[in-house]
């Protein structure tokens, strides 16, 4: 199957991707940690149904040494032992903030007080916009049908950012 677009080979899209690109340059770049970062990335991607993202991350927080138990519960986080306190105030956040139209105030008081609770001002920024960049990725590639996963190498896209 072949995407509907060539997003990494049209000058628009290519022009686009590269501030969406930078924006997630700073959360990578912040003190969140690497392993919630691509935990994170991994739940926004499976309750976006984006197999390419879901495949990348997987194989990106594998690579960088993350256990396959841990992997494997990321989608049933909320009855897994396995995750941090901090973790799960994370992966609230990032449920929450990738399902803003199921709740009509968008992201509950008390999730946001969670969230802050484990993580400093600048995590926080940084899990935000992981967040949100991780939406605007996950929607591009569902809207031009990204070829499904299973062929992404670790490291793949590393001249992206």
């Amino acid at each position: 199957m072949d995407a509907r677009l060539n997003l990494l080979g049209n000058p628009v899209a290519a022009k686009a991707l590269k501030g969406i690109i930078s924006a997630g340059r700073v959360a990578r770049d912040s003190t969140l940690p690497a392993a919630t970062r691509e935990l994170v990335a991994l739940r926004v991607s499976q309750i976006n149904g984006c197999g390419v993202c879901v495949d990348m991350h997987t194989k990106e927080a594998a690579h960088a040494g993350e256990t396959s138990v841990r992997l494997n519960l990321v989608a049933v986080w909320r009855e897994a032992t396995v995750f941090t306190e901090a973790e799960r105030a994370a992966f609230e956040l990032a449920e929450q903030g990738t399902r803003i139209a199921d709740a009509a105030g968008g992201v509950p008081d008390e999730v946001w007080a969670n969230a802050a609770k484990h993580h400093d001002e600048d995590q926080l920024t940084a899990l935000v916009l992981l967040i949100a960049v991780m939406n605007t990725m996950n929607r591009l590639s569902v809207i031009v049908q990204q070829p499904a996963a299973g062929d992404y190498q670790p490291g793949q896209h590393a001249q992206f950012g």
